[in-house]
């Protein structure tokens, strides 16, 4: 994630930064991998790894589930 400044963003932001980076098909496991990697923060690590272990299809399949679990919306 080239000049991302991933742990000083907001929560929102943190998100969509790294669901810019996911290659998909990604199951959940892929996901938190992917943000522990990008030095993601330690909320942002909760929420992905409160996702259903399924496999997601892309963006879409995602964000209704961070936003019913974990807030208003991601504005995403």
């Amino acid at each position: 994630m080239a000049g991302s400044a991933i742990p000083g963003e907001a929560i929102n932001l943190q998100i969509a930064d790294l669901l810019q980076e996911v290659k998909f098909p990604i199951n959940k496991d892929g996901l938190v991998d992917l943000a522990r990697e990008a030095g993601a923060s330690n909320e942002v690590l909760a929420m992905f790894d409160g996702l259903p272990e399924q496999d997601y299809a892309d963006i879409a399949a995602i964000t209704p589930l961070l936003a019913g679990n974990f807030g208003p919306g991601l504005g995403i």
